[in-house]
């Protein structure tokens, strides 16, 4: 014990000289006190602290063991672990800690991590959800609080937010993200980050994000996940890395590696992506996680023969911490022993690792994130309640509303109430809710019955179940709703049809949902259908059949109030897609910022069949999305007039103002995003038809007009060129203002040299 209280006698000293760094000042390995702590550790003691297994409360992933027979606490006293993931509660996590800080031979504290994605006790919306609201404080709120909860229950390390940009609806992790477009995603990543992390890292009511999963995980081949990525480092550059960017911009303390390989090489040991664009091109000075058993996954990739290959090729491209493949604590000592590793490396590792903890406060106090009384006070409050209750309306995207069929009259006779999702509490939490209680969600039938007058009749049927094909329950769905005045269906995807492992080549309405939906329809009563999902789904017959759609997504904890308030019109929805939803799942990948081609097509999919055109198009569905990107409506509606620029020209270093109307034409209050999008005409590398670049979220009473601007300045109409260097290059620009990516007014100016 000599050595641990000499080393704690030395931070002593050293905390007086040195103040905690902030979010975005980490430790950049000059501090002493941790230079002193990695010269008394063994090697075994080292290779320790970048060794991060699971808890035992519960896994996400297939479970490897440091010790089969080894509890915990031996572990933690032998040094052999850094800390834990999905272990949580004051009390334990504090238990924990003791046995670190006062029984291990050095004292080092631990982490304690977990994907608190989308809320801890309090869900919030789904992430893609959230990013549909395009509102950037109420998405940094709902992390913070997020933040608070999970630090009060002792876990200081977040593996999120994840940044990955997603074409392709297939995938099932599209839902952890905020969709297509780097512009919002990238603005979406840092507000997370600043959420997660606030000011100061030491703050015990914040907690280290780690951006992931890097890089290009939410492009795999075929939508389908883990898969390989293969794309131009052009493209990469210029709509897969600028989230991540951004990410690390806010602050994030660390960063995790994807799963899948990049142009046939594992991310988790790509030198290219971790030391040349992330540590060298971007200044990153924190920690690089691997992703679950990711390091041990390059054997099957088929990129090394064995775990010491994998071990020395993920920590010398930079991978500093190894997430429960053991392989880091079995191989790097014998990788050192036989001069196969600089030690110096594996120092480097180890010092960032115990700088996270440093900036964390862990050196300080221990036991800063694991306080009963904020256990109890902090988590599932009414005033967090109220703030998953406030963004979850905010995320809900009206698709359709013909004949302005919503909202409903709260004082209506009969309402019919169908689907297997519609008095369902457990999947409100939706996919990633690891901590989310299935007992507290307020289901979609609860909200609407504290909604509807006390004379409204509510009759229930679930018309069909969410993972078979029997149509046995059809009859008393159709029953009840040839006897109602509408017919609200709710229908979608279970919690665990989307998120990781849940890629689907059929995006339609899982099981027999349509085929019950084409059931009610037939008894000619007015269907309104709330669409719960993570993804956008294949909805065309739906559309050119059913009045009212509404894409609620899976808005967590306060589900059921939120839906109800936009259905009865309590709230005015605005949410705006941040993703394009496909006619048929055949057009995937399908995204609004896609390339001319040489042939472009411009005729109506009406054209015959028979007719042979050469021009870049399906010959059984239109080019074109059902719902494109930045499309939503409310229960106001909007004019666009008067698009103007302040110049014809402009030369570089200049800015340039575009302006417009926006007129509500309603006769209710209502708010609308207004986007901007530009186009380079003419470029060294082809650019994309639009690119947004601006919006606003503007409230406008009813009737009013306004004139709203956005400034434009080389950094909106620069591009990523073939040497991967960012240029902007004069030329004839397009700019776009609208609701959507679709419906837009068009300005042009001249940059000149």
């Amino acid at each position: 014990m000599k050595t641990k209280r000499k080393l704690l006698a030395i931070h002593i000293i050293f905390i007086f000289l040195i103040t905690s760094c902030s979010s975005k000042n980490t430790l950049d390995g000059d501090n002493t006190y941790i230079d002193s702590l990695i010269s008394e550790m063994t090697i075994e003691e080292k290779v320790g602290q970048l060794n991060f297994p699971v808890g035992d409360l519960f896994n996400t992933g297939p479970t490897v063991r440091t010790s089969e027979s080894a509890r915990f606490d031996d572990l933690i006293r032998e040094g052999k672990i850094t800390g834990l993931f999905n272990a949580h509660g004051a009390a334990y996590t504090a238990r924990l800690q003791k046995i670190a800080v006062e029984e291990s031979r050095l004292g080092i504290p631990l982490l304690f991590g977990a994907d608190v994605i989308h809320g801890f006790k309090t869900v919030f919306p789904l992430p893609l959800a959230e990013a549909a609201s395009w509102d950037l404080e109420a998405i940094e709120l709902a992390a913070k609080i997020a933040a608070k909860e999970s630090t009060a229950a002792g876990i200081n390390f977040n593996f999120a937010p994840m940044v990955d940009i997603a074409r392709d609806a297939r995938w099932g992790r599209i839902s952890e993200g905020a969709g297509e477009d780097p512009y919002l995603g990238s603005l979406v990543a840092a507000a997370r980050v600043r959420g997660f992390q606030g000011k100061s890292l030491s703050d015990p009511s914040t907690m280290a994000a780690c951006v992931k999963h890097f890089a290009a995980y939410g492009a795999p081949v075929g939508g389908r996940d883990y898969n390989s990525v293969d794309m131009s480092l052009q493209a990469l550059h210029e709509y897969y890395l600028p989230p991540y960017k951004a990410a690390i911009e806010a602050g994030s303390a660390t960063v995790m590696t994807s799963f899948n390989d990049v142009n046939g090489i594992p991310a988790t040991a790509h030198q290219y992506l971790l030391e040349d664009v992330l540590r060298k091109d971007w200044g990153f000075k924190g920690m690089v996680v691997s992703d679950w058993q990711s390091i041990g996954e390059m054997l099957a990739h088929g990129f090394v023969a064995d775990s010491l290959e994998a071990a020395k090729l993920a920590i010398e491209a930079g991978t500093d911490m190894d997430m429960m493949a053991d392989i880091y604590l079995k191989k790097i000592p014998e990788l050192i022993k036989n001069g196969q590793l600089d030690e110096k490396i594996l120092d480097q590792a180890v010092r960032r690792v115990l700088a996270l903890k440093y900036d964390l406060g862990l050196f300080s106090n221990p036991y800063l994130y694991s306080n009963p009384e904020r256990e109890k006070s902090d988590i599932r409050s009414e005033e967090n309640l109220a703030v998953a209750h406030d963004i979850a309306k905010k995320s809900i995207v009206l698709l359709k509303n013909e004949n302005k069929l919503l909202p409903l009259a709260k004082n209506i006779k009969k309402l019919a109430l169908i689907g297997p999702l519609a008095d369902n509490k457990e999947d409100m939490n939706g996919s990633w809710s690891f901590f989310g209680e299935a007992q507290h969600p307020v289901s979609i039938a609860e909200g609407i019955k504290n909604k509807v007058s006390s004379t409204t009749k509510i009759a229930f049927a679930k018309g069909c179940n969410l993972y078979d094909n029997d149509k046995s329950q059809f009859a008393e769905a159709v029953r009840i709703a040839k006897e109602s005045d509408i017919v609200v269906m709710v229908l979608g995807e279970s919690a665990v049809m989307n998120g990781e492992g849940a890629s689907r080549a059929d995006i339609g309405l899982p099981g027999v949902q349509e085929d019950l939906l084409k059931a009610i329809h037939q008894t000619g009563k007015p269907i309104a259908v709330l669409l719960l999902s993570g993804r956008p789904l294949t909805l065309e017959w739906m559309d050119q059949n059913i009045p009212a759609i509404v894409e609620t997504w899976t808005l967590g904890s306060q589900a059921g109030l939120a839906v109800a308030d936009v259905l009865f019109g309590d709230y005015n929805p605005a949410g705006k897609l941040p993703v394009t939803f496909p006619r048929a799942v055949g057009q995937l990948p399908l995204y609004y910022n896609h390339k001319n081609t040489g042939r472009p097509y411009h005729g109506k999919h009406e054209e015959p069949l028979t007719e042979r055109v050469y021009r870049s198009r399906y010959r059984d569905v239109s080019n074109d999305p059902l719902y494109p990107f930045g499309y939503g409506l409310s229960y106001s509606t909007f004019a666009y007039s008067n698009i103007t620029v302040d110049k014809k020209s402009i030369k570089s270093g200049e800015q340039i103002k575009v302006s417009v109307t926006l007129t509500n034409t309603s006769d209710r209050d209502g708010e609308e995003v207004v986007q901007l999008y530009i186009r380079d005409m003419v470029a060294s590398v082809t650019r994309p038809v639009k690119e947004l670049k601006g919006f606003q979220k503007v409230m406008l009473k009813a009737g009013e007009a306004r004139a709203i601007s956005f400034v434009l300045t080389d950094k909106e109409l620069s591009f990523i060129n073939h040497d991967l260097k960012r240029v902007t290059e004069p030329g004839q620009f397009a700019v776009m203002v609208g609701g959507n990516s679709r419906d837009t007014l068009t300005e042009y100016f001249e940059l000149t040299q």
